[in-house]
């Protein structure tokens, strides 16, 4: 997006240090060093990038899981760097990995409850509605009272989802949301999250996959090694690259099967 009037979310010069990120068995810590991105309302934001670029922690960062050690993230015009953890449930965020996300003693239908409770209403009303957003991200009713172990990997992700809706968020943090399932599943997440960018859900879309970005995405950022080499609109990113980074990442694409827009979701030539 050109400027930063419009921007829902606004990433100023941010940098992410950790400390004490060495040890038997670890890598060294992801660095963020300077990283400038806005995200507009309404809008999904694709960044890309290799393991390790510090995609994620950018992230986390703007969910408030992570501090910075400096920069300013601003949502709504609004610096939100010094609060703390789940400050604002305008702003939530899926994971790769569902389970980290879902309690294994409580029923799927319990979870979604679980995270109407701060909206202050009646129990009833909260099953209600949980009852909705479940069936809206296509859970059939006689999966509602199972436990996290009893679905399969592309549900839990469904269930994870209806939990971050629950919230009725302004930002949806897609972090690697696919990569974990297989490739039929993928496009059933993907489906409902593009079913959301209909209804002008704004997401921050995180992920290694090129082609999976530039399907879902108006804008692309490219990360490598903290820092933002490449942004800009999903055509201008993937067709007219400038960097060779972003020309490394296109030519791991198999098949180099991209779409010239994302209008074209589930046309023949999809990626997945």
């Amino acid at each position: 997006m050109s400027g930063s009037d419009a921007a829902l979310v606004e990433v100023q010069d941010v940098s992410i240090t950790y400390r004490g990120g060495r040890g038997l068995g670890r890598r060294p810590a992801p660095v963020v060093d300077g990283v400038t991105f806005a995200v507009a309302a309404g809008e999904t934001f694709g960044l890309v990038g290799e393991s390790g670029s510090g995609k994620s922690s950018i992230a986390r960062a703007i969910a408030g899981l992570h501090r910075i050690s400096g920069g300013d993230i601003r949502f709504r015009g609004r610096s939100i760097a010094s609060d703390g953890p789940g400050r604002n449930r305008e702003i939530q965020m899926i994971f790769q990995d569902p389970d980290g996300s879902l309690d294994p003693r409580l029923t799927i239908a319990a979870s979604v409850e679980e995270a109407l409770r701060p909206s202050g209403s009646s129990a009833k009303a909260r099953r209600a509605r949980a009852a909705q957003l479940l069936a809206s991200v296509g859970l059939r009713e006689d999966l509602h009272a199972s436990r996290p172990r009893q679905l399969s990997g592309g549900q839990k992700q469904r269930v994870a989802i209806a939990r971050a809706l629950a919230c009725e968020p302004s930002l949806l943090i897609a972090d690697e949301p696919v990569s974990a399932l297989d490739v039929s599943v993928q496009a059933q997440v993907l489906n409902l999250l593009l079913d959301l960018q209909d209804e002008g859900l704004t997401i921050l879309l995180i992920s290694h996959d090129l082609a999976v970005v530039n399907h879902m995405s108006d804008h692309i950022g490219v990360l490598s090694r903290g820092r933002m080499v490449e942004q800009g609109s999903a055509d201008d990113v993937v067709f007219r690259p400038q960097n060779d980074y972003t020309r490394r990442l296109l030519d791991a694409v198999p098949g180099r099967q991209l779409d010239a827009t994302r209008s074209g979701a589930g046309a023949e030539g999809d990626p997945w």
